[in-house]
């Protein structure tokens, strides 16, 4: 099977607050570039055939990383079909404004009918990012692990598709700046083993303890055997 290790880049000075989009000159900050050493670091027991990188910088100085003390080192190519959303008059502005508009709503709950102002839809970037990852598995064939460094809302479509999941239910996948996402194509079928791994610990995904009701020492009321519990939705 293909192995294809879905990267997003690293921290940069505006990821959060503004929707960088395709502006030129978005470097990763300190913070960026000491996680794409660490990812880098984890990865290097890992033969790559190729990286292959979005044309943005932050993309490609990401992908530097994961080449950083490989010898060889392997091909990097840089494939505009797997740059960032063209998010059109949207790119450059900040998100708390952005939250205001009435397209926010349809990229939330409707994202396969969004198309930014100037700029292209949301279910056009799903079509060519998925095109891409579908042709580099053929280029380089059955027996092959490559990374493809990317950002958030590529890899999300990347991992809907691979998931057999609607474009609708892409913003329910948390992607984070540098996380590694893993998805196997073969025969007999497509298998997603790791999405937003980062690497760190976990007490975070913990729920937070609630101070206990009633007398100190009272064991809480049993669910019922025939009860269900509520089942909760995954981000």
């Amino acid at each position: 099977m293909t192995t294809v290790l879905l990267v997003r880049h690293g921290l940069t000075a505006l990821t959060g607050p503004v929707l960088a989009g395709w502006t030129p000159g978005v470097h990763l900050d300190e913070r960026g570039l000491a996680q794409g050493a660490a990812l880098g670091e984890r990865l290097r027991p890992v033969p790559l055939a190729v990286v292959v990188a979005s044309p943005l910088e932050r993309c490609r100085e990401t992908a530097a990383a994961l080449l950083a003390d490989r010898e060889p080192p392997p091909p990097l190519h840089v494939d505009e079909r797997l740059g960032e959303v063209r998010y059109g008059a949207w790119t450059g502005r900040e998100l708390k404004a952005l939250r205001k508009e009435p397209l926010w709503a349809i990229v939330q709950g409707h994202p396969s009918a969004a198309v930014f102002p100037g700029g292209e839809g949301l279910a056009e970037m799903s079509g060519r990012a998925i095109a891409a990852i579908r042709a580099w598995n053929e280029e380089l064939g059955p027996q092959a692990t490559y990374a493809v460094v990317s950002h958030g809302d590529v890899i999300k479509a990347i991992l809907a598709d691979a998931l057999g999941l609607h474009l609708d239910g892409f913003q329910r996948i948390a992607v984070d700046p540098c996380s590694l996402s893993v998805v196997r194509y073969g025969r007999p079928g497509t298998h997603v083993e790791r999405v937003n791994d980062t690497g760190g610990a976990v007490a975070s995904l913990a729920p937070a303890r609630r101070p206990a009701r009633g007398a100190v020492g009272r064991p809480p009321a049993r669910r019922s055997a025939g009860r269900r519990a509520g089942d909760g939705r995954a981000r």
